[in-house]
């Protein structure tokens, strides 16, 4: 699993079938400390994230198992929005 901060959202009118009524988001990717890594890339919502969002995303073949239809083309997909982090000593992000 990864970190990531939803920065905006992907408009798509025409879609493979299994990804019908599905949300598509940019996703900026974290490292372990909260800082950017890499370029945004897009992931397919399956928690309803919102834009700001501190969220955790699974990539490959994990992406295409959080989706009903296992055979689809997801590369990334979204499966948890963060709601606290509290680390061993003490320290934590809210």
């Amino acid at each position: 699993m990864h970190f990531g901060k939803v920065i905006g959202s992907v408009w798509a009118t025409q879609k493979v079938p299994t990804l019908h009524g599905a949300r598509l988001l940019i996703v900026q990717p974290l490292t372990h400390e909260f800082v950017e890594k890499g370029r945004p890339l897009v992931a397919v919502d399956t928690v309803e994230a919102a834009p700001g969002q501190l969220i955790y995303f699974v990539m490959s073949r994990e992406a295409c198992k959080a989706l009903e239809e296992r055979f689809n083309p997801v590369d990334a997909a979204i499966v948890g929005i963060v709601d606290q982090i509290s680390l061993g000593d003490g320290r934590g992000e809210g």
